[in-house]
C-alpha cells in the first residue's frame, strides 16, 4: 500500500505543470517580491491637504495602502495623517513608527472638531481684542488635532509677540492644550487661499508644499519689469512662478552672445542689442540702425574666429624637445631659431671672459675670551705666556 502511493506521488510529479498552476506559482513569487520591496520603503505622511511629507516606517502594519489614514506620534502630540505613498528611507534619518491604522471613530471625531475650529477662532480674536499688547496681531486660524486634546492658533505679525497672557486666559475657556505658533505672511496667503494675478487659484494654496528663496535677480534675469505691482504677489513678497522658469533663462542666455558683441549674421556684420531667450535669437544692429532677429545657429563668433587666426598664423613658442601641435619640423620652429641665435653668442662670452684666480681665504682670528675659569684654554695659555714674560722682564730690570 506504501509502495502504491509512493509510485502515484511519482507519478503526479512526473506529469507537466498546467497553465493555471504556473499561473497561480507566478503570482505567488510576485506577491513575495513585492511583500520583500515594500519592507525596505517607508511611508509618506501628510497631515494637512497641501503640506510636506513625513516619513514613518509602516513594518509594524504592511497592510497599509495608499490613501489610508493612520495615527502617528510628533512633536505636537497624537495626529492623524493619510498615507499619499511609500519611497526609499533617507540616509542618516530614523523613522518613526506608526502607530496604528485610523479607524472609523477616528475619523468621525476629527470631522466633529473640524467643525468647531471657526467658533475657536472666533473666541481668540475676541480675547485678543482685550490686549493692547495684541492690536496688531492677526489671527489667521484654529486648528484642532483628530480628538479635540490640542489647539493650535495660527497667527502673523510684523514682529516678536509674547502671547503668554492671552494663552493662560484660552486656558480657562478650552479643554484641551493651549498652543501658539507665528507664521509667515506667504503662510497666510496659502491658508486664506484666493486667485493669483494670473486668474487662477494660487500656486501656495494649489500644490506648494515648500517655499523656495526668491531674488529680484530671477526678475532682472527673465526681463520682467521690476515694478512692485507686477513682481509682488499678494502676500506682498516677491512672486513664486519667479523661479519656475529661472535656470532655463539661465542656460538660454548662457548659450547667446552678450550684448554689445560683434557678430556675423546673414545680413553681414552687426552688433548685438538684445538676447531673446524665448526664441532662441538675439537682435542685431546691421549696417546704418537696421535691426534684425537672428537666430543662433545662424550667428558666427567673429571675435573666436579672429583669435583662432592669429593663433594659427603665429608660430608655436609652447613646444619642448619632441614633436609638437605645431606641426613644423625641427629648425623651421621659432624656439629652435631663437636657441640657435643665443648659443654662438653665449659661447663667445665665455671664451671672451679671463681666468679669475680664487681669492685667498683668510683665517678667522678667535675672539679673546676673558682670563678666568670660564675662558676658553687657548686664552689662558697664551695669559700664562705673556704673564711669565713679562714677570722675566720685570725681573731683568730689577737686576739691572
Amino acid at each position: 500500500m506504501a509502495f502504491d502511493c509512493a509510485v502515484a506521488f511519482e507519478m503526479r510529479a512526473a506529469q507537466p505543470v498546467g497553465n493555471s498552476a504556473l499561473s497561480r506559482l507566478q503570482r505567488l513569487n510576485f506577491m513575495v517580491a513585492a511583500q520583500a520591496e515594500k519592507s525596505e520603503l517607508v511611508a509618506g505622511v501628510r497631515f494637512q491637504k497641501i503640506g510636506k511629507l513625513y516619513h514613518f516606517d509602516f513594518s509594524g502594519h504592511p497592510d497599509l495602502k495608499q490613501g489610508d489614514y493612520v495615527i502617528v506620534d510628533t512633536r505636537r502630540g497624537r495626529q492623524m495623517g493619510q498615507v499619499m505613498g511609500f519611497t526609499a528611507p533617507d540616509d542618516g534619518r530614523q523613522a518613526h513608527q506608526i502607530l496604528r491604522p485610523a479607524t472609523p471613530r477616528d475619523l468621525l471625531l476629527r470631522q466633529h472638531w473640524e467643525a468647531k475650529q471657526d467658533e475657536a477662532l472666533a473666541t481668540c480674536r475676541e480675547a485678543a481684542a482685550n490686549l493692547r499688547r495684541l492690536s496688531d496681531v492677526k489671527f489667521v486660524a484654529a486648528q484642532y488635532n483628530y480628538d479635540g486634546s490640542v489647539v493650535t492658533f495660527l497667527f502673523s505679525a510684523e514682529q516678536k509677540i509674547d502671547t503668554t497672557v492671552l494663552q493662560k486666559r484660552l486656558q480657562r475657556k478650552f479643554e484641551a492644550r493651549i498652543e501658539m505658533r507665528q507664521i509667515g505672511p506667504r503662510d497666510v496667503a496659502k491658508l486664506l487661499g484666493g486667485f493669483g494675478a494670473c486668474g487662477i487659484t494660487r500656486c501656495c494654496s494649489t500644490f506648494l508644499t515648500d517655499f523656495s528663496p526668491i531674488s529680484i535677480k530671477m526678475a532682472k534675469a527673465q526681463g520682467v519689469s521690476l515694478n512692485p505691482s507686477e513682481i509682488t504677489g499678494m502676500c506682498g513678497r516677491l512672486r513664486c512662478c519667479l523661479v519656475y522658469e529661472y535656470e532655463q533663462y539661465v542656460e538660454a542666455r548662457r548659450q547667446l552672445p552678450r550684448r554689445n558683441k560683434r557678430v556675423g549674421t546673414p545680413h553681414g556684420e552687426g552688433r548685438v542689442l538684445d538676447q531673446l531667450p524665448l526664441r532662441d535669437a538675439v537682435l542685431v544692429e546691421v549696417g546704418e540702425r537696421q535691426r534684425k532677429v537672428v537666430e543662433r545657429e545662424d550667428l558666427i563668433p567673429l571675435e573666436e574666429f579672429r583669435k583662432l587666426a592669429e593663433k594659427a598664423g603665429s608660430p608655436c613658442d609652447r613646444h619642448g624637445e619632441g614633436s609638437c601641435e605645431c606641426g613644423m619640423p625641427a629648425g623651421q620652429r621659432q624656439a629652435d631659431r631663437l636657441k640657435e641665435a643665443r648659443e654662438p653668442k653665449r659661447k663667445s662670452e665665455e671664451q671672451e671672459k679671463p681666468t679669475e684666480e680664487r681669492p685667498r681665504r683668510r683665517r678667522s682670528r678667535r675672539p679673546r675670551g676673558k682670563s678666568g675659569a670660564g675662558a676658553p684654554p687657548s686664552n689662558r695659555r697664551r695669559g700664562r705666556r705673556r704673564g711669565g714674560r713679562r714677570s722675566n722682564r720685570g725681573a731683568d730690570s730689577q737686576s739691572d
